[in-house]
């Protein structure tokens, strides 16, 4: 069976390769500076030691990056979901937003709050609003239909999830490279010039994914991705209200006198 089989498309592309970028520098030193021109002892222990590094830090990735998610949240005054839903906020068109507002009440079973009800408690309106996303999840589940809000979501949970393993990723590099020096520092004794040209690479590869880190896996990447993927939650009332279900079709009527049966 193939291994990226074993996972979906969102733990694939959200969970697994944040781990995969974060462990770059440490892959790249177990792949240049371990023998594989014999499967040896040493070998077995490689493997066994990136599937094991890799699988916990997708799990810390995943831990970390909820951690982040509230911190964001706190700070931006809540779901992009919910704040992106209030009157006072401009990203989405208002009628759009009514339209969108009365259809929910409709499948939530409640009442919508009015302007004037949201002027008095943003809280309760609030809370309608975040009915509205618990709904339209659940709704939106199925990704042959909804791909684009999937994909949304995919960039999201890759950068939320990077961004909480950013620190321990740089981590990883200071390691490495100490490792490498003293890899260098050996090799020069012993006139070993292969081991250096592939501790060198390493060093490439540690630099190049220190830069990385520190200039792309920012907050303000995970805030932004989060947005379009609230904006996209919400637009996906449009598919329901366009294309509402069909209602069972009447079996047609016969005309004329049945035959008896024999």
């Amino acid at each position: 069976m193939d291994f990226l089989k074993v996972f979906d498309a969102y733990s694939l592309r959200a969970r697994l390769f944040p781990a995969v970028i974060a462990a770059a520098p440490s892959l790249a030193a177990l792949a240049l500076l371990v023998s594989w021109k014999s499967f040896e002892l040493s070998n077995v222990i490689a493997t066994v030691a990136i599937l094991v590094l890799l699988f916990a830090i997708a799990d810390f990735a995943r831990a970390r990056g909820r951690s982040v998610e509230r911190e964001l949240y706190s700070e931006h005054g809540g779901l992009p979901s919910i704040t992106m839903f209030r009157r006072n906020d401009s990203t989405i068109d208002g009628g759009l937003k009514d339209r969108y507002r009365v259809f929910l009440a409709i499948k939530l079973g409640v009442q919508p709050p009015s302007p004037e009800e949201e002027r008095a408690s943003q809280s309760s309106a609030d809370s309608f609003y975040e009915q509205c996303g618990v709904w339209l999840r659940q709704a939106t589940r199925d990704t042959k239909k909804f791909p684009i809000l999937f994909n949304e979501n995919i960039t999201y949970g890759f950068r939320r999830n990077l961004l909480g393993v950013k620190w321990l990723a740089l981590a990883l590099n200071v390691l490495v490279v100490a490792i490498s020096v003293v890899i260098l520092w050996r090799s020069a004794w012993t006139l070993d010039t292969e081991i250096s040209k592939r501790t060198i690479v390493v060093f490439i590869v540690a630099a190049a994914h220190a830069v990385y880190m520190l200039l792309a896996v920012r907050r303000t990447a995970v805030w932004d991705a989060s947005k379009a993927y609230g904006r996209e939650l919400i637009l996906s009332c449009e598919a329901f209200i366009a294309s509402p279900p069909s209602l069972p079709r009447k079996a047609p009527v016969r005309r004329g006198t049945p035959k008896s049966e024999n």
